[in-house]
């Protein structure tokens, strides 16, 4: 097994031609972003994963919002424990806002950071009941203004939820994927959101994260990732691609 340091072969169909300082002519790697070879992207992802959706357990959109605010630094897979119980204790967004925040502290502490996140859940929860007459916002604007939401959070809710594709949900699964496809060259998970919006059809834009989430834990993870079963390996070209 071995990293590959250059653009695999296969990748390159239709180089582009560029000049060097010295003028001397040479091949540059394909444009990550070209349209055809994004419907391929695509293509290949709706091939893998023609009905995912989110990972996290939930019955209702407010459900959805608490489990991917604890989802923050923690897998689904812990949160999705830890609410089995906690989403049968607290049922309505009352029960969040107005809980002993040492109780409910000690109900998510295996998530992490469970200080913080009970600050955002209950000031969310109280948000919820105090301006939105307990139903969770539909609108992107709306949902900035609760504690603890930023636009990851409120893309999961708006796009799973409702169906609403406001944006793209950019967590790390996506970040990585993203760079490592060549499609944006940002690090900064607003301006990659701004890059995917740009290239990516808008019908797409809901199902393309959780496509890119779940290729993402499956087979192209962080450290080794597994380009031997990718169906999209022979037009990727990152660096460190393992054959």
């Amino acid at each position: 097994m071995k990293k590959l340091k250059t653009p695999h072969a296969s990748a390159i169909k239709n180089p582009v031609r560029v000049s060097s300082k010295n003028g001397r002519s040479g091949v540059a790697r394909p444009a990550g972003t070209d349209p055809k070879r994004v419907r391929i992207i695509l293509k290949k992802l709706d091939e893998a994963y023609p009905a995912v959706t989110c990972a996290l357990v939930h019955q209702s959109p407010f459900q959805l919002l608490i489990a991917t605010i604890l989802s923050a630094q923690c897998t689904d897979e812990r949160v999705n424990q830890v609410t089995r119980s906690l989403f049968q204790k607290y049922r309505k967004p009352e029960d969040f806002a107005y809980a002993d925040p040492c109780e409910l502290e000690a109900e998510i502490r295996p998530t992490g950071f469970f200080r913080s996140k009970t600050k955002s859940i209950q000031g969310a929860s109280k948000k919820i009941v105090e301006e939105f007459s307990g139903e969770v916002p539909r609108t992107m604007e709306q949902l900035l203004t609760l504690p603890g939401v930023a636009r990851k959070t409120a893309n999961v809710v708006l796009g799973t939820a409702f169906g609403i594709a406001a944006g793209i949900v950019v967590d790390t699964h996506v970040m990585r994927l993203a760079g490592r496809l060549d499609l944006t060259r940002n690090t900064d998970p607003k301006k990659i959101e701004q890059d995917l919006m740009r290239i990516i059809p808008k019908d797409k834009w809901i199902i393309f994260a959780h496509q890119l989430i779940w290729h993402g834990r499956r087979v192209c993870q962080a450290r080794k990732p597994r380009c031997m079963e990718c169906n999209l390996e022979r037009i990727c070209y990152s660096e460190d691609k393992i054959i």
